[in-house]
C-alpha cells in the first residue's frame, strides 16, 4: 500500500506539472516537467519559512524513494527498449562503426579526463578529492543519457546522420559506462593495488567482457527468441504482452547472471523493431498496437523520471562550495567529452561523410540525466558522496535545461542552410 501511495503521488504530480507545462511554459515535456518539479520544489523551501510541514512531509516522500533502484532496476529496462524499438535500424547500421567506438574509447576516455581534471581543479579551487574518487565521477558522468537524449532530439531539429549517432552512442554507452563505474568502484573499495596491477586489468577485462559482451549476446537471443514467438501467432493482445515479458523477464535474467541488463534491452529492441523483422513478425494491427504501447508507457515513465529528477533538489546539499564546484564540472565535463570526440571523428569523418561540426554538436548534445544521478546516489560516505551528487545534480540540470533548449538553434547557427538541406533530404 506505502509503495502504491508513493507512486499514485508521483503519477498525479506528473500529470500536473505536465499540464502545467502544456498550458503555461510550452517546453518540451521533458524539460518542461523538470522545470515545473524543480520550481514546485523552490516553492516549498519558500513556504517553510511560513509552515515547515508540507516541505517535511514532501522530504520524507523523496526520501522514501530509492532512486538508485528506481533508475537502474525498474525504469532503465523499459525506457531503454522502447528508445531502441523506434530507433531506425538502417540508419543505426551504417553508422555502427563510430557509434560503437564513440561508446566504449570515448566513454573511457571521457572517464579519465574528467577524473584528471577534476582531481586537479577541484584541489585548486579548495575541494581536494582521491583520484580514485573522481574516477569514479568520470565514470558515472561520462555516458550521455539515452533517455534525455532521445526526447530532446525529436524537437531538436538535428539532421539525421547526426542524430543517429548521438543517439545510437547514448544508447549502447549508459550500459558500458555503468560497468566502468562498477569496475572502479570494486577497485576504490578494495584499496591500494600496488603490486597486482596485473590482476586488476585481468579482472577489470573479464568483468568488462562478460558484462558488455555477455548483455549483448544475451539481447540477440531474447530479441530472436521474442520475434519467433510474434510471428507464430496474430493475437496483438497477447503479442504486446509478449514484448512486456521480453523486458521485464530478460531485465531480471541478465542481471541474475551478472550480464549488462541496459545493453541487453537496447539489442532485443532494436531486433524486434527493426523493419524486416516487423514485417515478417507482425501484422499492421499487432504493430499499431505495439509500437502505440511503448509509446505510452515510455511517455509516462519519462515524466516520472524528470519529475523525480526535479524532486531530488530536497535532498541534495545545496552548500556554496558545492554549487561552486558542480559550475566547475560543468565546464570540465563538456572540455572532456570534447576532447574524447577529436579522434574519433577524425577516424570516421571522410568515410562516412561527417558533417561540418560533428565534434561541437556532439559535445552540446551529449545530455546527462537519471542514470548520471542514480550512480552518483550509489556512491559510499567516505567517496566524497554529498559533493559529488550535488555537481551531478548541477552538470544535469544544466545539461538537460540549458543544453537541451539551445541543441537546435546551435546546430542550425553552424550548419546554417546546410542543416536544412540535409534534415529535409533525410526524413
Amino acid at each position: 500500500m506505502h509503495f502504491f501511495i508513493i507512486a499514485s503521488l508521483l503519477v498525479t504530480l506528473s500529470a500536473l506539472f505536465g499540464y502545467v507545462n502544456v498550458r503555461v511554459l510550452k517546453l518540451p515535456n521533458t524539460i518542461g516537467l523538470m522545470i515545473t518539479a524543480i520550481l514546485f520544489t523552490l516553492g516549498l523551501f519558500l513556504t517553510s519559512y511560513i509552515d515547515p510541514t508540507l516541505l517535511s512531509l514532501t522530504v520524507e516522500l523523496v526520501k522514501e524513494i530509492d532512486f538508485k533502484m528506481v533508475m537502474l532496476d525498474i525504469m532503465l529496462g523499459f525506457l531503454l527498449f522502447a528508445g531502441a524499438l523506434h530507433t531506425n535500424f538502417d540508419k543505426l547500421k551504417e553508422q555502427r562503426w563510430p557509434v560503437l567506438v564513440f561508446s566504449t574509447v570515448g566513454v573511457l576516455t571521457s572517464t579519465f579526463l574528467v577524473g584528471f581534471f577534476t582531481f586537479h581543479v577541484f584541489d585548486w579551487i579548495g575541494q581536494p578529492v582521491a583520484f580514485m574518487h573522481c574516477l569514479l565521477f568520470g565514470a558515472l558522468i561520462s555516458p550521455t543519457d539515452p533517455i534525455a537524449v532521445l526526447s530532446i532530439m525529436k524537437q531538436a531539429g538535428v539532421p539525421v546522420k547526426l542524430e543517429t549517432k548521438i543517439v545510437g552512442e547514448s544508447l549502447f554507452n549508459d550500459g558500458v559506462g555503468v560497468v566502468i563505474f562498477l569496475t572502479i568502484m570494486s577497485i576504490a573499495s578494495g584499496g591500494s593495488t600496488e603490486g597486482r596491477e596485473g590482476e586488476v586489468v585481468q579482472s577489470v577485462l573479464t568483468l568488462f567482457g562478460i558484462e558488455v559482451f555477455g548483455g549483448i549476446a544475451f539481447g540477440a537471443a531474447i530479441g530472436y527468441i521474442t520475434h519467433r514467438l510474434l510471428r507464430s501467432i496474430n493475437d496483438y493482445e497477447i503479442e504486446v504482452m509478449i514484448t512486456l515479458a521480453c523486458v521485464m523477464g530478460g531485465y531480471v535474467t541478465a542481471l541474475y547472471l551478472h550480464l549488462s541488463g541496459p545493453l541487453a534491452m537496447v539489442v532485443a529492441g532494436l531486433l524486434i523493431g527493426n523493419d524486416r523483422m516487423r514485417d515478417v513478425s507482425m501484422s499492421e494491427n499487432t504493430e499499431e498496437f505495439v509500437d502505440k504501447f511503448w509509446h505510452l508507457l515510455d511517455v509516462l515513465l519519462n515524466a516520472l523520471l524528470f519529475v523525480l529528477i526535479g524532486l531530488e533538489l530536497l535532498i541534495v546539499e545545496l552548500s556554496s562550495a558545492y554549487l561552486i564546484a558542480g559550475a566547475v564540472a560543468i565546464l570540465l565535463v563538456l572540455l572532456a567529452r570534447f576532447l574524447s570526440l577529436i579522434l574519433p571523428v577524425r577516424l570516421f569523418a571522410r568515410r562516412l561523410e561527417f558533417l561540418p561540426y560533428t565534434s561541437t554538436i556532439m559535445t552540446w548534445g551529449g545530455l546527462r540525466g537519471g542514470i548520471s544521478i542514480a550512480l552518483a546516489l550509489s556512491l559510499p560516505k567516505e567517496m566524497d558522496r554529498d559533493l559529488f551528487i550535488t555537481v551531478t545534480y548541477v552538470v544535469v540540470v544544466f545539461s538537460i535545461v540549458v543544453q537541451g533548449l539551445t541543441l537546435g538553434s546551435l546546430t542550425k547557427r553552424l550548419l546554417g542552410k546546410e542543416a536544412t538541406k540535409v534534415a529535409e533530404g533525410e526524413h
